[in-house]
């Protein structure tokens, strides 16, 4: 029998209840562990005057962050193994113009990463919304200049990340098509074509690889001065007396910042990658 054509926006339709429970469940997973961080500096500061209520805040939001993660992480498999299955099979059963083997194969590959994307990629997104503008938020109740520190950081951390994105969906794209090449090619026999196929994957690999490493090390310069700045700020002056505990809580606020900078360019490379994969799916409708 042949199964109607169904696209990813069908998929997602068809599926909505079960994705909206599974965000549902990461925004509260997330909301929890925001909030770690205060309620430990809460604890640290109640434990040090002699009282208990903080650590009892401290531990009720931590069990709850892991009750409701538990379920989600089991509850993800469930769903998303359920919308790849449904969508990579609809997906090659659909009618072509010709029966290319190679390309059949390469839309069942890129099929799984629009999958991962929705499994991983949104929670990446998500995370990423939580420790950049969650953790300032936070911040401001401890120190305003500290967040004044952020933004400054931040607007050419998300320009970097924008010439950075546009540079990798190229490379990304040409690596792509030699990957729909792949399994002509192996059916060809010929040693010359395959050994000219795979090294040209792996010179696209190394392009992307080394425009990577770059990124990296340009980006953490900028966390680098995130982290100097905050202690330095926090060092010459403060909004509020601070104790202990509320300046642990307020560096692990400054690294959870740091590292929602580190993961803007992942998500930008990612958001290229997926908009180049729904065009070869013919999806982006």
């Amino acid at each position: 029998m042949t199964l109607a054509p169904l696209s990813l926006r069908g998929v997602l339709v068809a599926y909505r209840w079960q994705l909206v429970l599974t965000y549902a469940l990461f925004t509260i997973e997330m909301l929890g562990s925001l909030m770690r961080p205060y309620f430990l500096g809460e604890a640290v500061d109640g434990l040090l005057d002699g009282h208990y209520r903080g650590l009892f805040l401290l531990s009720g939001v931590h069990l709850t962050w892991l009750v409701v993660g538990t379920i989600r992480h089991m509850y993800d498999t469930r769903t998303f193994s359920a919308i790849y299955t449904t969508f990579v099979t609809r997906l090659l059963s659909q009618p072509t113009e010709d029966d290319d083997l190679s390309r059949r194969s390469a839309l069942s590959t890129l099929a799984r990463q629009v999958t991962d994307f929705l499994e991983f990629d949104v929670n990446y997104l998500a995370e990423m919304c939580y420790n950049i503008i969650g953790s300032m938020i936070v911040l401001f109740i401890y120190d305003r200049w500290v967040v004044a520190i952020c933004v400054a950081v931040l607007v050419p951390v998300i320009g970097l990340a924008s010439v950075y994105g546009i540079r990798v969906t190229r490379l990304s794209h040409q690596q792509f098509d030699e990957i729909e090449r792949q399994v002509e090619v192996i059916a060809t026999r010929d040693p010359e074509l395959i050994t000219k196929h795979y090294h040209t994957l792996r010179r696209w690999q190394i392009k992307i690889s080394d425009l990577e490493a770059w990124n990296f090390g340009v980006l953490e310069l900028f966390v680098l001065m995130t982290v100097a700045g905050a202690l330095l700020i926090s060092a010459r002056t403060g909004d509020i007396p601070l104790g202990t505990g509320a300046i642990i809580g307020m560096y692990s606020y400054v690294l959870r910042f740091a590292n929602g900078l580190e993961t803007i360019p992942y998500m930008v490379q990612r958001l290229g990658a997926l908009r180049d994969i729904l065009r070869r799916v013919s999806l982006a409708d």
